[in-house]
């Protein structure tokens, strides 16, 4: 008895592990898929809802989702009348439950005050990547300005 309690705590430890290592892999594989223009800080990201545009990006399937009359449209780009919208700096706000887009009338009303949104810019993934080099480009042309040699002192 005691040794079939061994091995069923032993079988369950297994279970947990390989379940532990799908959910770590399930979210790697959503990191890895979120677009560049997405806010940086977020581990899983189901959906972006974009108020600018009354607009929703789902992130699995990498697809735009947007009002065309009164059905929803599922396509990998958005429609020539939001061409001049920037994905780059427009306010994104994460939404991680099923379907959002069918409680749009919520979510339109709840982030209205992000509609041409002129506070803070998010940090998009792939500012965070670059500014480490902005940065440091930056910090290089300020010091050439103020007369700062690096360490050459001028020879």
């Amino acid at each position: 008895m005691k040794k079939l309690f061994v091995f069923g705590l032993f079988v369950f430890g297994l279970m947990y592990q390989k379940a532990d290592a799908q959910i770590r892999i399930g979210l790697n594989i959503n990191i890895g898929t979120q677009p560049v223009w997405g806010p940086v800080g977020y581990d899983h990201v189901e959906y972006y809802y974009m108020p600018d545009i009354d607009a929703y990006y789902y992130v699995p399937q990498r697809q735009f989702i947007y009002l065309e009359g009164n059905r929803w449209v599922f396509a990998a780009s958005l429609p020539a009348r939001y061409r001049g919208y920037d994905l780059y700096g427009g306010y994104k706000v994460v939404i991680n439950e099923p379907r959002p887009y069918l409680r749009n009338t919520y979510y339109r009303t709840h982030y209205v005050k992000y509609k041409n949104w002129r506070g803070p810019r998010q940090v998009v993934i792939r500012d965070s990547h670059d500014n480490r080099y902005v940065r440091a480009r930056e910090n290089e042309h300020r010091d050439k300005g103020r007369g700062h040699d690096n360490g050459r002192h001028g020879h």
